[in-house]
Parts: structure tokens; C-alpha cells; sequence
């Protein structure tokens, strides 16, 4: 549990210390008998270490989203919905929402569609990723039925990458917004370069996109890293990557009460970054 705590602190202080103000944290919770750890104390520990970057003043708000594993199979996904419906209830507001992530070449997904439906339900919102790798077009057309509140990576959805015109349809139609992770898709060899990468067919298509890190420790990037990848390979000005980043508070988990208070403090940051 200390160690859980350790990490997840230094992770908020990090993303804090790249001038991020809002971060949604997603981890599987873990167990580990030998220490006692159990997956609602590794909850728990995360929830405590946003608890304490809060206190120390740490200019950011950070949520939590409880992420299923996909290669635990759908009984380990139900049980991980319960476990997340009940701190949606109890963590005051930090829990809001349920991850599917984990290798994309196991696991079914239309056996974890039950556990998504329940996690939809309950009011925790979802974010799944999708289309990681190419032939799945029948998964990615089950999970974008249900649908999601945003599609993580999204790498094969449309059809110039071997995805569907159908697909594309889909996420348009329900306006559901891509988390891009330019180094990630190119170190994990999705994408084959930057410049292919799929961010410029939805950015073109003026959908909503957040640039995300995905897993910054392995990766070994930062949120400033990914803007400035995007800016540069595609001619993006400072408008515009402005623009981008404050657009991204409409994707985001959050009440409206907070995406308010970030579009004021977007207001008032904006002189000083633009003098």
C-alpha cells in the first residue's frame, strides 16, 4: 500500500510540475497477498495520495478512473465494477469514471460488455480503448453501441487504416472524444511515424481530441512533449495548441462545476502565456 501511495504521489507531483492543471489518474487495482494488500486498499491508497498533493497545495485537481484489465476476463471486470460503484459513492467525487485498457490482442471484449453496461448504469463514466490493433472491427462496433464518454487510442477506426466508414460514423454521430498518445502509438509501433500518426485525420475532421502521455514512466515523455510533437510535425500555432488544450475540458470526467473553474483559470493563464 506504501509503495502505491509513493508512486501515485510522485506521478500527481510530476504531471503538476509540467503545469498540468487537471489529471485523471487510471490504474488496475492490484492484490498481493505476502503484504495483505487488497484491490480496495490499493483504491484507497490512490485516493489518499490525491488527498495529499491536494493538501500540499499542488496546483492541479486530479480524478481517478478504476481500469479492468481485459486479460482478467469478465468476472475479475464485474468484480472491479463494484469495487469502483462503491467509491463513485464514497471518494467525494475523486472516483469518476472506469478504464478498459490491458493488451488488446487477449480477452474479449464483448464478454466484458455486461460489466461495462453496469459500470454505465451506476454513473461512472467510461473510457475504453479500442481499435488498438487492426481486426477488431467487430469489438470496436460492440463497444462503441454502448457507447463510451471517450475512446482511448481509437489507432485503427478509420477506414484509410483498415477501420470502417461505419466506426467513423459512430464516434461522429455520438460526438465521443479520442485520447491521442502520439509516443505511445510510436514506440509501441501502431503507428509508424508521427506524421502518419491518426491525430491529424481527427483533427482535420474537427473532432474532439485530448493529447494525452498515456503511461509517461514507460513511455518516457510529459504532457509538454506530446503538445510540442503535435505542434511541430503538424505546422500547429500557438493558437491553435491553445485552443486544443482548452477544448480538452469539454472531454473531461469532471462535474461541470469544475470544467468552469478550468475554463476561468484558462481565461485568466491565457495573457500570461501569450505576452
Amino acid at each position: 500500500m506504501l509503495f502505491s501511495l509513493q508512486v501515485a504521489t510522485d506521478v500527481i507531483r510530476e504531471f503538476a510540475a509540467d503545469s498540468v492543471k487537471y489529471l485523471e489518474l487510471r490504474s488496475t487495482p492490484r492484490e498481493e497477498k505476502n503484504t495483505g494488500l487488497t484491490k480496495r486498499k490499493y483504491i484507497e491508497a490512490i485516493i489518499r495520495a490525491i488527498q495529499l498533493c491536494k493538501s500540499e497545495g499542488l496546483d492541479i485537481d486530479v480524478r481517478f478512473l478504476v481500469a479492468i484489465d481485459r486479460r482478467n476476463g469478465a468476472k475479475v471486470a464485474m468484480e472491479t465494477v463494484e469495487l469502483a460503484e462503491e467509491f463513485l459513492l464514497s471518494s467525494d467525487g475523486l472516483v469518476v469514471g472506469l478504464d478498459l485498457s490491458g493488451d488488446p490482442t487477449v480477452g474479449d471484449g464483448k464478454s466484458l460488455l455486461p460489466a461495462l453496461e453496469r459500470a454505465r448504469n451506476c454513473g461512472l463514466k467510461l473510457s475504453l480503448h479500442l481499435s488498438e490493433v487492426q481486426s477488431q472491427l467487430e469489438e470496436s462496433e460492440l463497444l462503441l453501441n454502448l457507447p463510451p464518454d471517450r475512446i482511448g487510442h481509437g489507432t485503427f477506426l478509420h477506414p484509410e487504416v483498415g477501420g470502417s466508414q461505419s466506426l467513423v460514423d459512430k464516434v461522429l454521430k455520438n460526438n465521443i472524444p479520442l485520447e491521442l498518445c502520439l509516443t505511445s502509438n510510436v514506440k509501441g509501433q501502431t503507428v509508424p511515424c508521427y506524421s502518419k500518426h491518426h491525430f491529424k485525420y481527427w483533427y482535420q475532421l474537427g473532432h474532439p481530441s485530448v493529447i494525452c502521455t498515456d503511461d509517461k514512466g514507460v513511455f518516457c515523455t510529459d504532457l509538454s512533449q506530446e503538445y510540442q510533437l503535435a505542434a511541430s510535425t503538424f505546422g500547429l500555432s500557438h493558437d491553435a495548441m491553445w485552443k486544443l488544450s482548452q477544448q480538452a475540458i469539454d472531454c473531461i470526467f469532471a462535474p461541470e462545476t469544475v470544467k468552469q473553474q478550468l475554463r476561468q483559470k484558462w481565461i485568466d493563464l491565457q495573457p500570461q502565456v501569450f505576452k
